[in-house]
């Protein structure tokens, strides 16, 4: 059974980076996806981006695009998220989602696999 763990968050002032990781054990196959999603105080959880297994399709976030990355490190089973330039509206708890698809999705609902969380905030 696939299983995900984030590690990763802190404080960081505004302007800053910050990688999170997500740990995928139970050897995921080639049709599966893992997505970050994050959930500010008071809202819902929110997509921040998607990748495959095999790395051929990424989705992001319109409000995410172009200051985060997400990528997959093969050999280690882990699925990274590089965040740049945070402000404070990116504080928030951010969870690792995975699930087994043929298609990369990004919405919630489509995840059945979920980490416990890591908290990120952003702050001066």
């Amino acid at each position: 059974q696939v299983q995900v763990a984030e590690s990763g968050g802190g404080l960081v002032q505004p302007g800053g980076s910050l990688r999170l990781s997500c740990a995928v054990s139970g050897h995921p196959r080639y049709n599966y996806a893992v997505a970050w999603f994050r959930q500010g105080p008071g809202n819902e959880r929110l997509f921040v981006a998607a990748i495959s297994w095999d790395e051929t399709t990424t989705y992001y976030a319109e409000s995410v695009r172009g200051r985060f990355s997400i990528s997959r490190a093969a050999a280690e089973d882990t699925v990274y998220l590089q965040m740049r330039r945070l402000h404070p509206a990116a504080t928030a708890v951010y969870y690792c989602a995975g699930t087994p698809t043929l298609r990369v999705r990004r919405n919630a609902q489509s995840y059945h696999t979920w980490g416990q969380g890591t908290q990120v905030t952003v702050s001066a």
